[in-house]
């Protein structure tokens, strides 16, 4: 029985792992088997990390705008709250934003929450 080679499908399927694992080191970026392992674990921590890049930057908002409010007499929380209550909709990539570029309006901010 002659000898049956894998065609053009499997040929496609193993040069686009090893195209996605170019760049990793030694036997990961050339040999098909070392080469999938690291590309779908690549792939895994790529989608869990597109999911926690989110949480993450909602941290820094917060941790932004909470020394932000600090620095004018008030905590996070009370800053928040005071917002709510006086119906201003800004959240919290705007508001830390604004807290970096713009202190003088941030103040005017705070004030409002405040009264």
């Amino acid at each position: 029985m002659p000898r049956a080679k894998r065609g053009f499908k499997a040929r496609r399927r193993r040069n686009r792992i090893l195209k996605h694992a170019s760049g990793y080191h030694s036997a990961r970026s050339r040999l098909f088997a070392y080469a999938k392992e690291v590309v779908m674990k690549a792939w895994v921590y790529a989608y869990a990390h597109r999911k926690r890049k989110k949480r993450d930057f909602r941290r820094l908002w917060i941790a932004r705008i909470n020394a932000a409010a600090r620095i004018n007499g008030t905590s996070y929380s009370r800053l928040m709250h005071g917002l709510k209550s006086a119906n201003i909709g800004l959240d919290r990539k705007v508001l830390s934003d604004i807290a970096i570029v713009d202190p003088k309006g941030f103040e005017q901010i705070v004030k409002s929450a405040k009264a």
